[in-house]
């Protein structure tokens, strides 16, 4: 019996579980010391050269395996199990008839759900500078994303969650043993109606130059607004101060993604095209808010469809703790989530929380009081700071307050 590549999949696991279950950058919580990534042709050609006679425990993602038929009919496959990869003639089903698990290319799907990386704005916004955003990928994956139906097609929930897991394991080794292991990572929360050119851009952008020349590396969402600033000025940390400040002066011709999300985009790729060898900074962002395009100076940007687990992982991998700047819904959801976690967390998880802008977090949106209250009498309490400036927020982090 044929089956579609959603009923083949969906017949060894069900969406709910997986999702739930490999979403979130705690997969350290639960180790499989059973398993075994094979992400590139190079560690699938030393595993063979090693002498391997079983692939028991394998994950191979997105590999072409074109021309390496003689080593798959060679081993034994049981336990194995192939994501998105190309074979030979016959190999396939060779390889599903001696036991592997093989989950084949989901079709109509503008994106690799068995990507092996993270995105680049460079990929994301290919030819931005010729085209129109419509035309690039982030935009396609999006139209795909809201057309009518979607939400509840068996193929597309199964497309997303399997991309958001590969994203998720991509994350981790960027973490683990990228550009960014070893460091202390602060996340930079804000609001994305921030305009280029205005102070409270500037503002975002001075935190993350600051926090990077701190040894800091900054995580924002990874869209416009104050999460552009703040990945464009860490980005930029390694220029002197007139250069950057040149950087901002030209990055406010245009000041927001609208009107234009192209004239926009086409601005950042001018500086980054000027200034290539930026400092490695990291975005999360989400289709879920599609209409908000992910900025161009996050180095490494790990684009999500569910904006739960986008949220939950940003707030997680933060162990340097959180800055929030002025914001409005969601600035103030991403407070209070991560206060949730403090509240309930052992000492030891809790990190620093500061707020920047008594005006705003006193008057316009009152945060501060409410999380004063939740705070008296817990872990967190000295944990908690509302201060001026980002300098101010700066010494918090670096123990200098």
């Amino acid at each position: 019996m044929h089956r579609t590549a959603a009923q083949h999949a969906n017949a060894c696991l069900t969406v709910p579980h997986y999702y739930a279950e490999t979403m979130n950058r705690s997969a350290a919580l639960n180790p499989s010391p059973r398993t075994l990534d094979v992400e590139s042709l190079v560690d699938f050609d030393r595993l063979v050269n090693s002498g391997a006679g079983s692939m028991n425990g394998w994950h191979a993602q997105s590999l072409d395996l074109r021309g390496h038929s003689r080593d798959l009919k060679a081993m034994d496959p049981r336990g194995a199990i192939f994501l998105g990869c190309t074979f030979d003639d016959g190999v396939e089903e060779s390889l599903r008839r001696r036991g592997a698990l093989i989950f084949p290319k989901l079709q109509g799907v503008p994106f690799d759900p068995y990507r092996g990386n993270l995105y680049s704005a460079a990929e994301l916004y290919k030819d931005i500078s010729s085209t129109e955003y419509e035309s690039t990928l982030d935009a396609q994956v999006y139209q795909w994303s809201i057309l009518p139906g979607q939400r509840a097609s068996l193929d597309a929930t199964l497309a997303a969650a399997l991309h958001d897991h590969a994203i998720g394991d991509a994350l981790d080794e960027l973490l683990d043993h990228g550009a960014l292991s070893g460091t202390r990572i602060v996340g930079v929360m804000g609001g994305h109606a921030a305009q280029r050119g205005t102070r409270e851009f500037a503002d975002a952008a001075r935190l993350g130059r600051l926090l990077a020349h701190a040894g800091f590396a900054v995580a924002t969402g990874g869209g416009p607004g104050a999460m552009e600033a703040a990945n464009m000025g860490a980005y930029l940390s390694g220029l002197p101060d007139a250069d950057a400040a040149a950087a901002l002066v030209a990055l406010a011709g245009v000041p927001g993604f609208r009107p234009s999300v192209t004239a926009w985009a086409r601005q950042a790729a001018a500086v980054v095209e000027n200034h290539p060898e930026g400092t490695p900074t990291l975005g999360i962002p989400t289709w879920f808010y599609g209409h908000e395009p992910p900025n161009l100076f996050a180095t490494h940007i790990a684009k999500y469809f569910g904006n739960a687990i986008r949220e939950a992982i940003l707030l997680e991998l933060c162990n340097g703790g959180i800055v929030f700047l002025p914001g409005a819904a969601g600035t103030v959801q991403e407070i209070f989530q991560d206060a949730c976690e403090n509240y309930y967390g052992a000492p030891e998880t809790i990190t620093p929380m500061v707020l920047v802008g008594r005006e705003h977090w006193e008057r316009t949106f009152p945060a501060w009081p409410m999380l004063q209250s939740l705070a008296a009498g817990k872990p967190m309490e000295d944990r908690i700071f509302l201060v001026d400036t980002v300098e101010d927020a700066l010494a918090v982090l670096s123990g200098k307050a």
